[in-house]
């Protein structure tokens, strides 16, 4: 049975130059799991929204969206808050209460049902998510992953028979973004509930989805099973932007020539690895720079770091220390609430610390990137906060803007940008202010692969300019392909340091899908192009690999 339908949907932003959707049409059954993916700044976020009355944005509209038959706009009021729930990128959106008991039950109160029917759910779903032991915590006290668990409790509490998330994870690091698509998988599969979801994150997933639904300036462009769509794309001999988003399992192997059967777990990439050598000696690969390579003098250096937000609090920061050298990429990663944006405020000099110091060298020129990018806009058009951080010079702002595609935003308010595309605005801003050490919380937050890949390339280009820069990232591929040195922060302090291969190749979780796959063969290996390498070096004297895959 039909569950939701886009029949003919076109909508455009006011005063804006296109649509944003596009002639849109797809239906979606009951129960079903469908991703919605494509570029930055494609419609996915407004697609969702035009799902979710509440939630839809004003602008020019056609067509017609149907929820089981009937017209979004005719759905009775009690219908569409507690059958079509939504869930947002970043957590503290989305809660409205003190407590997390209070935040499961606000929805149902709100509803005005009896309070043992609220009691009996709101328990119901405390146990099916395992928030048990913080159930009387205050929300302020939850890490970002637990925020954003307890976002989904509270929508699941009114049980809904459609769930839209928008990039739930964006927020998140590794671990906890997979416990959520854990918890995801099992509502879908253990309670029926449709799952309607955009992400970047495709990893975790692809293997799960039924269908994926590429979005491309506003129109769908195709509409198949995960294994097709990567099947599709690795066909193609000039790659699309989408491509750079697939698993790693599927880029590796379409690469190496499998384009028949493109696995999309790490399992079955293991499993296609070790068939494919058999037989085979690895080569061996140093990825790895000399341990004994010297340290160039730190241009922000803290020391014996501590810090609190309240004097009865508990420490964020314990006696952590921190160097970041000239023409040096540190990549900073950890859990939700591990202290990485609070140190790079305590090192932007925003905060003091309780004890310790931050020294900075003389001739260091800092910028800081937050991480809620609207925090940095304050003129009525893009250009104009452009030029603002630029004083005034138009060759800088069209260079930046050009290079990071929001040249063609340049009238529009920057609050009317999406997600990647004021992510970008920010990164733009920051780079158009002359400094040469720069402190980003999250860069690559909402952008697409094939933009974090150009990124990518930027940030290592300025730093062989002569830039420092220090990241928090919790993207471990990003931070694998741009970082010199990688460093995890936990409990309130630096537990472990090293050059990028290093540390990914010594850690079980906290490492890169490609170095996942891989590992058993080439240890060293931690992005998907090294592992292509590696493969091809040890396939050169051998056949090569077989199309069936």
């Amino acid at each position: 049975m039909v569950l939701l339908e886009f029949d003919k949907v076109s909508f455009a932003y006011p005063g804006a130059g296109s649509r944003s959707l596009d002639q849109v049409s797809f239906t979606m059954c009951e129960g079903e799991y469908l991703v919605v993916c494509g570029q930055s700044g494609c419609g996915k976020t407004t697609l969702l929204r035009n799902a979710k009355r509440e939630l839809a944005p004003a602008g020019a509209r056609e067509g017609v969206v149907f929820y089981r038959n009937t017209p979004l706009h005719q759905l009775d009021a009690d219908i569409a808050a507690m059958e079509i729930g939504f869930v947002q990128q970043i957590p503290d959106n989305q809660i409205v209460t003190d407590f997390v008991w209070h935040e499961l039950a606000f929805g149902l109160e709100n509803m005005a049902l009896p309070t043992p029917i609220i009691r009996r759910r709101v328990s119901e779903m405390a146990s099916f998510f395992g928030i048990e032991t913080w159930f009387r915590k205050s929300v302020h006290e939850l890490s970002g992953g637990q925020k954003q668990m307890v976002n989904l409790a509270s929508i699941m509490v009114m049980n809904p028979s459609l769930l839209i998330l928008d990039e739930p994870t964006s927020m998140l690091d590794p671990i906890a973004a997979r416990a959520l698509f854990d918890v995801i998988k099992r509502i879908n599969k253990e309670l029926g509930v449709a799952v309607l979801l955009t992400e970047h994150r495709l990893e975790d997933v692809f293997p799960t989805a039924d269908r994926a639904l590429i979005m491309q300036s506003g129109q769908i462009i195709a509409d198949s099973s995960p294994a097709q769509v990567a099947k599709e794309l690795a066909g193609f001999r000039e790659r699309q932007r989408i491509y750079f988003g697939l698993p790693a399992p599927a880029r590796i192997f379409s690469e190496l020539g499998a384009v028949n059967e493109i696995p999309l777990t790490i399992r079955d990439a293991r499993t296609c690895l070790s068939k494919y050598m058999q037989g085979k000696t690895p080569q061996t690969s140093e990825f790895a720079p000399p341990s004994d390579q010297t340290r160039p003098n730190p241009v922000l250096r803290g020391r014996e770091l501590w810090f609190r937000y309240t004097p009865d609090g508990a420490d964020v920061l314990r006696g952590l220390d921190l160097s970041l050298e000239e023409e040096g990429i540190l990549c900073l990663l950890g859990g939700n609430g591990s202290g990485k944006t609070t140190l790079l405020k305590v090192l932007a000099g925003i905060v003091k610390p309780h004890r310790g110091k931050v020294k900075v060298s003389k001739s260091a020129k800092i910028a800081m990137l937050p991480q809620h990018p609207q925090s940095m806009f304050t003129r009525d058009t893009l250009l104009e906060d452009l030029l603002d951080s630029a004083d005034g010079d138009r060759n800088a702002v069209d260079s930046w803007a050009k290079r990071l595609e929001i040249d063609e935003f340049y009238d529009r308010h920057p609050f009317d940008l999406s997600g990647g595309e004021i992510q970008r605005a920010a990164i733009c801003k920051l780079l158009t202010r002359g400094a040469d050490t720069l402190l980003m919380d999250e860069p690559t937050k909402g952008l697409d692969a094939y933009i974090k890949r150009r990124l990518t390339g930027i940030l290592r280009e300025l730093n062989k300019s002569g830039m420092a820069l220090l990241i928090v990232t919790h993207d471990l591929e990003f931070a694998a392909s741009c970082a010199k040195r990688c460093a995890l922060l936990f409990d309130g302090t630096i537990i472990s340091e090293d050059t990028p291969h290093t540390f990914f190749a010594g850690n079980r979780f906290y490492t890169t899908a490609a170095n996942q796959i891989a590992r058993d063969y080439f240890p060293d290996a931690i992005t998907c192009e090294e592992v292509i390498a590696c493969c091809r070096t040890s396939f050169t004297a051998s056949a090569p690999l077989s199309r069936s895959g």
